[in-house]
């Protein structure tokens, strides 16, 4: 089984509920893409899912001892007492295992970056800030003196209250503040960024990928054309409709070609013979939030080092299509999901992998993405075959030729690992293992990659 809450994504009990906001309230009098929509329903300033939640994020007091912990069954009840006296609606795994999984992070940066030239780090979407602390204070103690007081740190970070808590976060260590900065800003937009900068750098993306907005193509069979998915009100105003329209929009349109490069011909014949025995709609989730990005840093930082985490799978997903969202509202309820069985409370005779801590609230996974609210969290699986194809496509290499090849030197280095291979080559595991070998970071982070991507100088 593959995991979810706690030991991946946001260990989520939600404190409010706001029913004042449609989804209808995003959409005006005409239609507007999937990303705008999903955009909107989680980052709109007064109504979105993250705006709400901004001061939510979880920061533990304190470290979790995990070698004083016998087990996984204390480990849950652990978080248990946590959650109950904390009135956040999550936290990240680089809190809860803080600071070993910011010290894999840094001693991966520090294995390949050119360190003859000031160290360079920019983290898009910091939270609450404790990457930033765990990587500076992994550097500060760790590396040549040097290194440490040359350094830069920039956080880009789109949420205000957010920027404040990291600014807080990292000061506790006073020779920090020097070399930190935080650039209140959506990352995605090419003006915040200024002049492009030439010198080596590392980009660090924590849990991003997954909320950042997509869009939506269908099509009638396996081999008609896709077409963009528009969203519009009804008649009646109070629902919303999808709405097909021929690929016009070119971040759609270069999301699609990059999906398609080097198809194989021999696999487009089969697909073609099998729509005329079997015709099916297909409906495809595009990360052209992602890709956006990606061409943004491409842009203005083309000599970065890539470091970025993520879902690779997600369970229980009734949306339908490729790469399809979870998208889930809670009311101040844990749900979480683990791998074999597990023991709560007085059922100790009962084995199970799902448990629930309720607290007067109710759990909702949606069947529509256009069902969320501004109460609803959307968040993706990330295709990190697609991912690393995007990361080429961006640097230059990966483009189509008339010939339909893209047979060129490679500009990027890349390596996907899961979790538990990542922290087992650059992290500390025996940090986070219980007394009986439990080790939450290496055994639950099932359905969770990391994605390393440099530059090369291999561009013929």
């Amino acid at each position: 089984m593959f995991t979810r809450s706690p030991t991946t994504k946001k260990l989520s009990f939600f404190f409010h509920l706001h029913k004042s906001y449609f989804s209808t309230d995003i959409v005006g009098d005409r239609p507007v893409l999937v990303r705008d929509f999903i955009h909107s329903a989680l980052y709109d300033p007064k109504h979105g899912y993250f705006s709400q939640r901004s001061r939510s994020v979880g920061v533990l007091e304190r470290s979790i001892k995990f070698n004083q912990l016998e087990g996984r069954k204390a480990y849950m009840k652990h978080l248990d007492k946590i959650y109950k006296r904390s009135d956040i609606s999550w936290f990240t795994p680089v809190e809860l295992f803080k600071p070993w999984y910011a010290h894999g992070i840094a001693e991966a940066i520090m294995r390949t970056a050119q360190l003859s030239v000031p160290l360079q780090i920019y983290e898009i979407g910091g939270g609450s800030g404790i990457c930033a602390k765990g990587i500076l204070d992994y550097i500060m103690l760790n590396a040549p003196a040097r290194i440490y007081n040359n350094m830069t740190y920039t956080s880009v970070e789109i949420s205000p209250s957010l920027a404040e808590i990291q600014k807080e976060t990292v000061g506790e260590v006073r020779s920090h503040l020097s070399k930190f900065r935080v650039e209140c800003r959506d990352a995605a937009d090419r003006s915040g960024w200024g002049d492009a900068k030439q010198q080596p750098c590392w980009v660090i993306m924590l849990e991003v990928l997954d909320n950042l907005p997509h869009d939506l193509v269908y099509s009638e069979n396996q081999i008609f054309p896709w077409k963009e998915v528009w969203v519009e009100k009804q008649h009646d105003k109070e629902s919303l409709i999808e709405l097909y329209k021929p690929l016009e929009d070119p971040l759609i349109k270069r999301c699609v070609e990059i999906m398609e490069l080097d198809k194989n011909q021999s696999v487009s014949i089969a697909k073609s013979v099998w729509s005329k025995v079997f015709p099916k709609p297909r409906r495809c989730w595009l990360p052209t939030g992602c890709l956006k990005l990606l061409e943004v840093l491409h842009e203005v930082l083309p000599r970065m080092s890539l470091i970025a985490s993520d879902f690779s799978y997600l369970p229980d997903v009734s949306i339908p299509g490729e790469r399809a969202p979870l998208v889930s509202a809670k009311g101040l309820m844990l749900v979480l999901e683990l791998e074999g069985p597990f023991v709560h409370g007085q059922r100790d005779d009962l084995p199970c992998s799902h448990l629930d801590l309720q607290k007067d609230g109710c759990s909702e996974d949606y069947n529509s993405y256009l069902d969320a609210k501004g109460d609803a969290d959307i968040f993706f699986p990330t295709d990190f075959w697609l991912l690393e194809r995007m990361d080429h496509y961006c640097s230059g290499w990966m483009q189509l030729h008339a010939d339909n090849s893209t047979k060129q030197g490679k500009k990027r280095r890349t390596l996907v690992l899961d979790t538990s291979a990542f922290m087992e080559e650059f992290g500390l595991p025996t940090k986070t293992r219980t007394k009986d070998g439990y080790n939450p970071l290496l055994d639950d982070f099932k359905n969770t990659k990391f994605y390393l991507s440099v530059p090369t100088h291999n561009v013929k």
